[in-house]
């Protein structure tokens, strides 16, 4: 083993493949055609009045809701123990007993037809960057079988589409909303190449419906619902549901709000903490043959964005962690999120956590910077020859005198209201064209997270990275690296083109 990493270490790694490897986060991104299409569809379907007062309303509720469940986590976990009965009695009074526990809100049409109109964009965006990069680091994973849990209209299903277009088959989705159905099903009408898809209102349902042999799926994705679940225990119970029916990947995606991020982080330590106690039950178990059966089956490992299985350093310090995904607002986002007499931005920051587990061991991977050697700034100076140096003063003059007539943006046009105007041929389809990365990288334990805005000051670069500090990523740190461009001018050249989300090389 010592002899294949050593071999493996000694591949020629240059600062180009680095930079595309760490490159996770994406740009502004602009919400596909094809869901831009819909949506107009849908709500000119559906020829609601005082559809703006309504999205108000619903932006309303979500932030009074949140003040409630924060409440209730705390407060009904507690009493639980203590008095059951009484638990269940004052609970009655402001949760909502639903299929899959209790939830703050209920979502009826006038709540569906305003969250496709303000919410659905920002949550698919937050979906769509964490699943592609689950494809980025998975290079391997195509999957076949879903399990969409808390589907509500369909964000999540929207953005597996453009991540992998071909491999999907069969689509389970679980929503207890039946309007929140209805609204996918309508936003789906008319697309080609549609997978297999089965709507069920509960985990129950599923299971009662199918095979036990086929309840297992490729991939199990939860996004945006686990918070609109304030009881613990209820939490716990879902995601341990979740885990079952997961065969490769499971993702869990959630507001990026301290609330959310300390949903994110309960589920993982309890997902790791599951594992790892299965792991050490058969660990002495004496037959070898079901001990090589185990170990295909058992334990869990973070594929992102955690560079490690430890506890998390952010606990107890008064942070969290969070990613942020800027998206391009659609024409019916400008038109009904916009409060009478104000302006409205062109974009939307999309703040989000979110943990994606795979099943297994973590693979041993030579870390990417062992073995090799940067030069100094000075050392590169020291290189340059005399006739780099010189400059010819002609060219320069030619270069300075060329004029560039300035063109004034016009702030109401976007290029989503271009590109919603177009006609695509039958045969084509948007989305599917060649991704080729030139670098990936590998899940070892070598690559840090970059967990914060990086402070870019003169010719050094802070950055605030959770890394990595075992060669087995079984542990982890939270620190601040500080690259400077005299030390390390490669290192400095990546770091100063690296932002939030990105990945860092150790």
């Amino acid at each position: 083993m010592a002899s294949l990493l050593q071999e493996t270490s000694q591949k020629v790694i240059t600062p180009e493949i680095l930079r595309s490897a760490a490159k996770q986060s994406q740009r502004c991104l602009v919400v596909p055609v094809r869901l831009r299409r819909a949506i107009k569809k849908y709500l000119r379907e559906q020829e609601v009045p005082h559809l703006k007062r309504k999205v108000l309303r619903l932006s309303e509720s979500f932030s009074g809701i949140k003040d409630v469940n924060l409440q209730l986590a705390a407060t009904t976990s507690k009493e639980l123990v203590e008095d059951p009965l009484k638990s269940v009695e004052q609970s009655k009074r402001w949760k909502i007993k639903s299929c899959y526990g209790d939830i703050g809100f209920q979502y009826r049409d006038d709540e569906t037809i305003a969250y496709v109109a303000s919410r659905m964009p920002a949550v698919f965006s937050a979906c769509y960057r964490v699943l592609n990069e689950v494809r980025r680091r998975l290079p391997d994973f195509s999957p076949s079988s879903v399990l969409d849990f808390g589907a509500g209209t369909g964000s999540a299903f929207w953005a597996l589409r453009e991540v992998w277009p071909h491999s999907v088959e069969k689509v389970n989705i679980v929503e207890p909303s039946q309007s929140m159905q209805r609204a996918g099903r309508s936003l789906i009408q008319g697309l080609k190449n549609l997978p297999l898809i089965h709507g069920y209102d509960s985990i129950q349902a599923l299971n009662k419906d199918i095979s036990k042999s086929e309840r297992e799926h490729d991939l199990v994705i939860a996004s945006y619902v686990l918070g609109e679940i304030p009881s613990l225990k209820d939490r716990v119970t879902i995601v341990r549901q979740l885990w079952n029916l997961t065969k490769d990947a499971l993702v869990l995606v959630e507001p990026g709000t301290p609330h959310g991020s300390n949903i994110i982080s309960q589920m993982r330590s309890h997902i790791l903490w599951m594992e790892k106690r299965k792991w050490r039950k058969h660990e002495n178990n004496k037959n070898i043959a079901s001990k090589d059966l185990i170990t295909q089956k058992c334990g869990a490992y973070v594929v992102a964005p955690c560079p490690h299985d430890g506890i998390c350093p952010l606990v107890n310090t008064g942070k969290y962690c969070h990613f942020v995904q800027r998206l391009e607002r659609t024409s019916m986002q400008r038109a009904y999120k916009r409060a009478k007499g104000e302006s409205l931005r062109g974009f939307e920051d999309e703040k989000f956590s979110y943990v994606v587990f795979r099943r297994g061991q973590r693979p041993r991977e030579p870390w990417p910077l062992d073995g090799m050697k940067f030069e100094t700034l000075k050392e590169q100076h020291a290189k340059r020859n005399p006739e780099d140096l010189e400059i010819d003063y002609e060219d320069l003059i030619k270069l300075n005198t060329q004029i560039v007539p300035y063109q004034e943006v016009d702030p109401v046009t976007y290029d989503s209201d271009v590109i919603e105007t177009e006609i695509l041929d039958d045969g084509e389809e948007e989305g599917e064209e060649e991704q080729g990365e030139s670098a990936l990288a590998d899940l070892g334990g070598g690559w840090g997270r970059i967990v914060f805005p990086p402070i870019r000051r003169g010719r050094h670069v802070s950055m605030d990275i959770c890394r990595s500090t075992t060669r087995d990523a079984s542990e982890g740190s939270f620190e601040r690296v500080i690259v400077t461009q005299s030390k390390n001018p490669t290192l400095h050249h990546q770091a100063r083109r690296s932002v939030w989300g990105d990945l860092w090389p150790f």
